[in-house]
């Protein structure tokens, strides 16, 4: 790392940044809009302009990489009564109802610049007027507006370089004529990428930076004119950048942002994809030690070992990534997705984990979630005279399938807000003339399964306490849940030894894949609105904390308000022998039909890491989950010990990052209630 990133790192860190910042009041404009009854897609263009307007040039010493926010927030553009009026008119929205949780196609721009895109625009514009398209006229009309708004401020920052001479290099015309080295390259994509979020769309993926940045990478190092070492220097000033403005972003913890990476895997022709620019970018990483951007690497059974070790010598720095994709797993769900195989082979992941391919998708990916502790719960009532366990258990697939018909019917008619300028970025939307809010080439829903340890064990219990044992009938059982198990200390015992997902236990293990089966065609035969399908996945997002507070105990021994496991994880109330018994039991099931994401979470202590071959038997166990079907899987490299002191020195621990859900981030940062659900994961992890 040369001295000039090691001090744009630490001032970044420290949040110099914010000496930049103010407060705009955007009310006026929401009255104006709301008196107006102006339509959305103005609304969009207009607010985009607003904010780009407001914003003024502003540079950190020793920067090569512009653009950076000064305004704190972006205007909003709709009131909670008109949102609240569309829904109670029957509209469903994702989120906040705008477009979000998406990877751009930023490839094209990069190349041919905005000024190209726009002179494509009006092309099509004057084609949409000949042929009296009023909608595509008035698209076409915004995202023009829309692209200009953005090359105001591009200029603006140019003048401002001239007159104040505070870089030594402005690369900033290149976003109007399209990049031709990997410097110029990195300076549109930062321009691009910021100027989504100022739009109001959130949780932008960056994408598979090492496939459309590596033809300007090579360039340069094949005609000389950069170096590894200056290649490097400047990719770590474009991740630094990434952190700069990541505390603005919305949210639901800090660090929770979006700002993903894909490394690896295949081409679209179905060639091996990783490498020199996935090699930097990793190191990259390991130099910054920052949460942003999020690394996710792409790996099969071909993968070598020395790329699962470069991307566990991330891991060992505590980062909480890379998170591994399988492509052996991934890309065949995909295709019986119905996406082109093409397409399938160039995936990357939205916010988190979810598989999207960037450009071509309006997919909304964590739209729901079922709760498979609620199902069980409901169950285990309904049921409750049921004389044989696989009563218990079609009771609970039952219930599944009634909360997911009610989803595919609560989804049935969703609405997304325009963004002009995303959908300049998106494939196809110029020549369609129609915003990427319209729709896209896929339009697919994804849904979560939230706590699937505990309602697999919460079952091997049913089995265990009620039907063999005969320790307690089914109603005293549900009764001892809604008390936390008052008075029957004997029944928690017996639930808490009873058979537990991730020993490799075939007894546990068999009802995981029975569940899985079920729930990877829940939602077989049903459409959305948009013309696309449901998508079943193994993740939980915020879920594994929310889904909790609406259950009482369960039958696997789990108090009242006890967090679930994250993702796809054993139960945090669940001992288990290792992480190799880990893989085994949750790579026992079929996930191709529940791709949709949702890594298996583990933690392993810092002390894995203290010896020579630390990183090679972890990278090995990675490879292990890949060779036996895994789809996902990240790990955690976390003390906790070092984490107890954070809690009471959290000035001690500023730099301490950790895996949360889909996304690292800060643990300082977090609330506590997420601060002691990890520390229950590294309790579990050394139990």
């Amino acid at each position: 790392m040369t001295d000039r990133i090691k001090s744009l790192l630490d001032r970044t860190f420290d949040k110099e940044q914010a000496k930049f910042r103010r407060d705009v009041d955007w009310k006026p404009l929401l009255d104006r809009f709301i008196a107006g009854k102006t339509d959305d897609e103005t609304r969009a263009r207009m607010g985009l302009e607003a904010m780009l307007a407001a914003e003024r040039p502003a540079f950190m010493d020793g920067e090569r990489l512009h653009f950076l926010r000064t305004v704190r927030r972006i205007p909003d553009l709709h009131s909670d009564a008109e949102m609240d009026a569309r829904r109670s008119a029957g509209a469903a929205f994702g989120e906040k109802g705008v477009v979000f949780n998406l990877t751009a196609d930023f490839a094209p721009t990069i190349r041919d610049g905005l000024d190209a895109r726009l002179a494509g625009l009006r092309a099509r514009l004057s084609r949409a007027r000949a042929g009296q398209d009023g909608a595509g006229v008035s698209f076409l009309a915004n995202a023009i507006l829309s692209v200009k708004a953005v090359l105001g401020l591009v200029d603006r920052y140019i003048q401002a370089v001239q007159i104040s001479q505070t870089s030594p290099t402005c690369l900033l015309s290149a976003v109007h004529t399209g990049a031709k080295t990997f410097p110029e390259a990195l300076q549109v994509l930062r321009v691009l990428h910021y100027a989504l979020w100022c739009e109001g769309e959130y949780h932008c993926g960056l994408g598979r930076i090492d496939q459309y940045l590596f033809p300007y990478y090579d360039a340069d190092i094949r005609a000389g004119r950069l170096t590894d070492d200056e290649a490097l220097e400047w990719l770590e000033e474009f991740f630094i950048a990434c952190n700069r403005d990541s505390d603005l972003y919305i949210g639901v913890q800090q660090g929770d942002n979006g700002q993903s990476v894909m490394l690896g895997g295949v081409t679209r022709e179905g060639k091996p994809a990783f490498n020199a620019l996935s090699r930097l970018c990793l190191k990259a990483c390991g130099e910054l030690k920052l949460v942003d951007p999020k690394i996710n690497l792409r790996v099969d059974g071909t993968t070598p070992l020395d790329v699962y070790e470069a991307g566990t010598e991330l891991t060992a720095k505590g980062l909480g990534f890379p998170q591994c994709a399988n492509d052996d797993v991934v890309i065949p769900a995909l295709v019986r997705w119905g996406y082109d195989l093409a397409d399938a082979r160039d995936y990357s992941v939205a916010a988190c984990w979810e598989f999207l391919i960037p450009g071509c998708g309006m997919d909304i990916n964590n739209i729901d979630a079922v709760s498979f502790v609620g199902c069980l719960d409901a169950a285990l009532r309904t049921a409750s005279d049921a004389a044989a366990y696989e009563a218990v258990e079609r009771a609970f697939f039952d219930e599944i399938q009634r909360r997911a018909d009610a989803l595919a019917a609560k989804y049935r008619h969703v609405e997304i807000l325009p963004g002009p300028f995303v959908s300049v970025l998106s494939t196809g939307c110029i020549d369609r003339a129609r915003d990427i809010c319209r729709g896209a080439k896929n339009n697919n829903f994804g849904i979560h399964g939230t706590g699937i340890a505990v309602a697999v064990d919460s079952l091997a219990s049913v089995r265990a306490l009620v039907f063999e044992q005969r320790l307690v009938t089914l109603p005293e059982l549900v009764a001892l849940l809604d008390t936390d198990f008052a008075g029957r200390p004997d029944v928690r015992a017996a639930a808490q030894a009873a058979p537990k997902m991730g020993n490799a236990d075939p007894r546990v293990d068999e009802i995981a894949k029975r569940l899985l089966a079920f729930w990877g065609h829940a939602f077989d035969g049903k459409r959305n609105g948009r013309g696309g399908i449901f998508r079943p996945g193994t993740g939980s997002a915020m879920y594994y904390i929310w889904h909790a507070r609406e259950v009482p105990a369960s039958a696997d021994g789990r108090l009242k308000g006890h967090p679930l496991s994250a993702n796809y994880a054993p139960s945090l109330d669940a001992p288990v022998k290792g992480p190799v018994s880990v893989v085994r039991s949750f790579t026992e099931p079929d996930l191709v039909p529940v791709c949709n994401g949702g890594p298996l979470t583990l933690e392993i202590h810092d002390s894995a890491f203290a010896q020579a071959d630390g990183v090679e038997k972890v990278a090995q166990l990675v490879k292990f989950f890949v060779a036996r079907g895994g789809h996902q899987m990240q790990i955690n490299t976390i003390n906790r010990e070092t984490l107890l002191d954070a809690q009471s020195h959290p000035e001690r621990h500023r730099h301490l990052i950790v895996r949360v859900w889909g996304w690292s981030g800060y643990f300082v940062e977090l609330d506590r209630e997420y601060q002691d659900q990890i520390i229950r994961r590294v309790e579990l992890a050394a139990s």
